[in-house]
This record gives C-alpha cells, structure tokens and sequence, in this order.
C-alpha cells in the first residue's frame, strides 16, 4: 500500500524514551536548538535504494523476530503520520500531514550500531502501521488531535501487560506546526553524522516522492515495557484512541476482550512470528 511512500522516523521526541531503550548515548554528540527538541531523524524505508533501506518492511498483521543473538527486540508506540511533500528545486517545500494512524517503529536493540537506521529494518514485515487511519482536518491546536492519546500492550500466553505509558499526543516534545517546520528543515538540511543520514540523499534516491510516512516518536515505557523484549508468539497493541470517546480503563478492557474496532480510533494489532 505504502510501497512509493518515504519512510522517515523522529528519534527522542517523548521525555525520557532514550534513556529507557539504552540510545541516549548515541546522540551524546548530536547537538540540538533546544535541550528537549527531537535528536534527528532516520530512514526506515527508500524506494530505490539498493541496501537493507529498500527493502519494503511494513505489515499490519506480524513483525518477524529476527531470532538472532542478543536480538532484543522493542515494540515502539507511536503516531505515524502520512503526509504530501512539496518540492521547489529538489527541496522541501512544504509536508502536508494528511493522516494519522497507530504504528510501532519496533527496534533492535543492537549494540555498536553506526546508524539508527541499522535498527529499524531488518528484511520484511519488520514494521507495524495499522490499516486504520484517521482524517486530519488540521495539523494545529484545535484540531482533531487534540484529543487523542497513545496506549500499548502485549498479550504472552494470554497475560495482557500494558507496554508504553498511557500519553497524550499532544505531550510531544515537538508536535503541530512546531513539528512540521523541525521536519521540513531536517529533511533538506540534516548532515551525515553519528548515528544520523543525509535525508536530502535518500529523497533523491527515491526520486523525490510525492508521499512520506513519518512516525513521530515512541512513549515512554512501562517498568514491563522497559524490559519486555519482544518474543515469538507474543501479540502486540498499538491504540491511537480519541479521549472524548473512551478513557484509558475502557480502552484496556475493550483490547482484552479483543475489539480492535474503535470508534474514532486506530488499533494496530501484530503477532511476533
């Protein structure tokens, strides 16, 4: 479905995030305009690139383990959204959030990695985005986004834990126009550099695509979640859920009975195979 689209993830726009997946170290050397502005940005996905970043790794049913030593494997709650990007010669124009929908940038958390985006695709179906996704009628205060929230939980031998810290969206570092401008400006000026790319070179590779995915950070983990690798046969929740609709008891419930279909939310639902 996504296959012409970008894949772009924020790294370091939820307090506290790095520090928990053990990558604050990473960025020690990556400086930032403000102390909680997002750390960069990396690719998850480019078409036309001839390495692992073009290899096509969303799914909205299974993430494959990459059963590997020391393959600790992290689910990673977030808001993808999808988005138009406009050009004037060959650079970013303008990115048009469009839609919002539950993803899970899940991770590797493999050590001695040059890149972060060595961490995020390691062949197919290593991704999750849900195929629920929600209109945006604005990408500002006032608009749908307001309301919503962020929950996540893993069922393992029908125990449900909850995984990522119930957040809402608007508790971001970077979020709205804020957001939208940080982008913009990563994109056509981020250097190579630490664990971080050339984004400029990526959208050129791809051939400058119209569309872009960009998941915008993961929460903060639960004391489970913080050490709750991933396993095979594990199933995976990601809940993008409009708080005017359900409180976060509701939304436990209704996900332990099995109801991924929300009224006005977005429910990503994986199994670890």
């Amino acid at each position: 479905m996504y296959k012409n689209y970008i894949g772009f993830g924020i790294a370091g726009n939820f307090a506290h995030h790095l520090d928990q997946a053990g990558e604050a170290s990473d960025f020690v050397d990556v400086k930032t305009d403000e102390v909680h502005a997002p750390k960069g940005i990396f690719p998850f996905y480019v078409p036309n690139d001839n390495g692992y970043k073009g290899i096509y790794p969303l799914n909205n049913d299974v993430i494959v383990h990459p059963r590997v030593e020391n393959g600790n494997l992290h689910m990673e709650p977030e808001i993808a959204l999808i988005c138009e990007i406009e050009y004037k010669d060959n650079k970013v124009k303008n990115i048009i959030p469009k839609k919002f929908t539950a993803y899970n940038d899940c991770s590797i958390r493999k050590e001695n990695a040059k890149k972060i985006s060595e961490k995020k695709n390691w062949g197919k179906n290593t991704k999750g985005i849900s195929n629920q996704t929600i209109e945006i009628d604005k990408f500002s205060n006032g608009g749908i986004l307001d309301n919503y929230h962020i929950a996540s939980f893993l069922k393992r031998d029908g125990e449900f834990y909850e995984y990522g810290e119930d957040s809402p969206a608007t508790t971001y570092n970077y979020f709205y126009e804020k957001l939208q401008n940080w982008i913009i400006d990563k994109l056509n000026n981020q250097e190579d550099f630490g664990p971080l790319e050339n984004l400029s070179q990526d959208l050129k590779t791809a051939n400058y695509p119209k569309n872009m995915i960009i998941s915008i950070g993961a929460t903060s983990y639960t004391e489970f979640g913080e050490n709750g690798f991933l396993e095979p046969n594990d199933e995976i929740y990601v809940v993008i859920y409009d708080n005017k609709e359900y409180d976060y008891n509701q939304i436990k419930e209704e996900i332990k009975k099995g109801n991924t279909s929300l009224k006005n939310s977005s429910v990503l639902h994986q199994k670890i195979i």
